[in-house]
């Protein structure tokens, strides 16, 4: 049964001809270097890894009394550790974004397909701080009207918050007027 390969999406081009391909070279090196990376993340998590750095200590330890525990025996650990947490930092990283952007990618999807959630919502990683403060100021204003319409089993989106606030804005304009008119009648 023949499988059909990834399927790249291109993001959406401006008519300013500004946006271009990677050239293939560029993106082969990536390819490469991704798979490398999750590759050894996936190695130096796993329980083999961490038998094998203890190991290595342990062997450093116990050639301390041969090396005299020297400052280039200690040296030796010190720099093999530095070297190579390094070079790994990257390596994670590198698996990390990827992750970080796949996760996105699927929070945006359900956000995009869901009817009643608010799209205000996605791609929401690349708001700066003061947007994002103005957001969790918002979700708290919800949380304290979700306590108070009935417990946390009620909840809002974005959208439906701005539909009920302005259908209460109304309510409370038209109580206010039947008031008045009430009082004026008497």
């Amino acid at each position: 049964m023949n499988q059909p390969g990834p399927r790249h999406f291109a993001p959406p081009h401006s008519s300013g001809g500004g946006d271009r391909e990677p050239p293939p070279r560029h993106h082969k090196v990536m390819h490469l270097f991704d798979r490398f990376a999750g590759g050894v993340t996936r190695q130096v998590g796993s329980p083999a890894a961490f038998v094998l750095a203890v190991a290595v200590v342990v062997v450093w330890a116990l050639t301390g009394p041969i090396f005299g525990y020297s400052e280039t025996w200690q040296l030796v650990i010190n720099t093999g550790t530095t070297i190579v947490t390094f070079l790994i930092v990257f390596l994670i990283q590198q698996s990390q974004n990827k992750d970080s952007v796949a996760v996105h990618l699927k929070l945006n999807e359900l956000l995009a397909s869901h009817k009643p959630a608010s799209n205000h919502l996605i791609s929401i990683e690349d708001l700066d701080e003061d947007e994002l403060h103005q957001l969790v100021i918002f979700y708290r204003h919800l949380a304290d009207l979700a306590d108070k319409e009935g417990g946390v089993k009620r909840s809002h989106s974005i959208d439906e918050a701005n539909e009920n606030h302005a259908a209460k804005a109304r309510a409370r304009r038209e109580r206010r007027q039947q008031q008045r008119e009430a009082g004026t009648a008497m």
